[in-house]
């Protein structure tokens, strides 16, 4: 029986804020090595003789980011878009039904889009081992051998085997204190690694038992879905009826079809700077340091710079992470209170608790060099056949200066092409459109000048990537 890779790919990852935000979150970033956690995942996934083509559910604002990391990681995919986040019991729920629908006969493996696997080999055995399980009907989860009391994990307490490896799940017990994690690992009790293996007909019948409204929501959902440049939007109206809820405290706290199988792989959820710092390599003195950063007396901390020198002398058991518009530092124990700090920026409206400078969208990316009282200025890079929707804005006018590449620039009904230190100007209400012709990334810098330089003041005429 095939088994069909489900990538949940749609979090924020706020506890690794300020390089994890809204915009761009922790599975799209390489955290460790080359490759972003989402791309791994789909490398771990790429044996044809045990996995059939990944589905990836994302978020619909991070379809053509998911879609270039995994054309860049050279794995095949088809895309499930939510138009709006409702946890993980909706993902799944709208997965399974795909899957009984699109991929007859199929057994899903929901896999997180932001863990971390080294041992691939291992991961295929403890799939491969979960298979019976699974064939008999059961909903089985992967459970990690603990290292240590961990109070930001779930724990398992086995109960008796079932079929192949796996063994009933006696009771799933949520985040404990540090003392009760002590007594649930002297127990023998495993961490719950939020990945699970079933058969699409037996999870949904176990959502339609414990959360019937979510079942029936993703099913709607699905089956007034369209089709948007080969990826499948699920329908608005019907997917927003989803409560918001995860799939632990919607079906697996309640069924009786819970299995678990013990890992036989290393696994990090890396859902904390601390977290990463243990899962990282580190130097003589406990240190993981990346990016332009300079230490002295320093031991057992992670220091991340993405371009602002960083400098730390005295201090030890510490994270600090700076970005060109942000800094965190906080004792490595408590780098998990970041999430609440970015909660509280949120409810101020700070634009740094969920945007970054550089924001991505499907023709490439622009990045704020500075704004002010009636302007901005932004450097704008169009990836090669890359076309910006044809707009007018409401509020402010822009001056363009190509950089390098070719640009072909559309203002009223004048097209042009602009080379190298060449430039236009486009009115207050002039419809524009930028394009890149060429081979080569263009690179632009752009000027605004007026009341209001917001990027809701965009009015699209017409748009190559669907977007409204």
């Amino acid at each position: 029986m095939t088994i069909v890779p489900i990538i949940l790919c749609g979090g924020s990852g706020t506890r690794l804020w300020p390089v994890s935000r809204d915009s761009f979150p922790k599975q799209f970033v390489p955290l460790l090595g080359e490759l972003s956690t989402f791309q791994a995942t789909l490398k771990r996934v790429a044996d044809g003789g045990l996995f059939g083509k990944p589905v990836v559910v994302t978020n619909e604002k991070f379809r053509f980011l998911a879609e270039e990391q995994a054309a860049a990681a050279g794995i095949a995919v088809d895309i499930i878009m939510e138009p709006m986040p409702r946890d993980s019991a909706a993902a799944i729920a709208a997965s399974a039904h795909y899957l009984k629908h699109h991929r007859a006969g199929t057994i899903g493996l929901v896999l997180a889009a932001d863990h971390v696997v080294a041992d691939i080999a291992g991961f295929a055995a403890s799939v491969r081992a979960a298979v019976p399980a699974a064939e008999a009907g059961r909903i089985v989860t992967f459970g990690i051998a603990p290292t240590h009391p961990s109070t930001a994990y779930g724990y398992i307490r086995l109960g008796e085997a079932v079929e192949g490896d796996a063994k009933a799940v006696a009771m799933f017990l949520e985040k404990p204190d540090a003392v009760k994690a002590g007594q649930l690992i002297a127990e023998g009790c495993l961490w719950n690694s939020g990945n699970f293996m079933f058969q699409p007909d037996a999870m949904l019948a176990e959502i339609q038992a414990f959360a019937p409204e979510i079942a029936d929501a993703a099913g709607e959902a699905l089956a007034h879905h369209t089709m948007d440049l080969g990826a499948l939007r699920l329908g608005e109206a019907e997917f927003a009826k989803a409560p918001k809820i995860s799939i632990d405290y919607a079906v697996m706290q309640k069924t009786k079809l819970a299995a678990v199988v013990k890992a036989s792989f290393d696994w990090s959820d890396i859902g904390t700077w601390g977290a990463l710092w243990e899962a990282s390599d580190r130097d003589d003195k406990g240190n993981r340091v990346s990016g332009n950063v300079t230490l002295l007396g320093t031991s057992g901390s992670l220091v991340h710079s993405d371009d602002v020198l960083t400098t730390v002398a005295g201090l030890d058991d510490v994270v600090v992470v700076t970005t060109r518009d942000a800094v965190f530092v906080a004792s490595r124990e408590a780098s998990g209170d970041v999430k609440k700090l970015v909660e509280d920026m949120k409810a101020k409206g700070v634009r740094e608790a969920s945007e970054h400078l550089k924001m991505y969208r499907p023709w490439g990316a622009y990045q704020r060099i500075d704004i002010g009282n009636r302007f901005q200025v932004k450097r704008i890079t169009v990836k090669p056949g890359g076309r910006l929707s044809l707009q007018k804005h409401h509020h402010r006018s822009e001056h363009w200066v190509v950089v390098s590449g070719t640009a072909e620039v559309t203002v009223g009904d004048r097209v042009m092409e602009l080379h190298e230190n060449e430039s236009t100007y486009i009115p207050i209400g002039e419809i524009h459109r930028l394009a890149n012709p060429g081979k080569v990334p263009l690179e632009i810098i752009e000027v605004q000048v007026g009341s209001y330089t917001g990027e809701d003041d965009i009015v699209r005429i017409e748009d190559v990537y669907g977007r409204g």
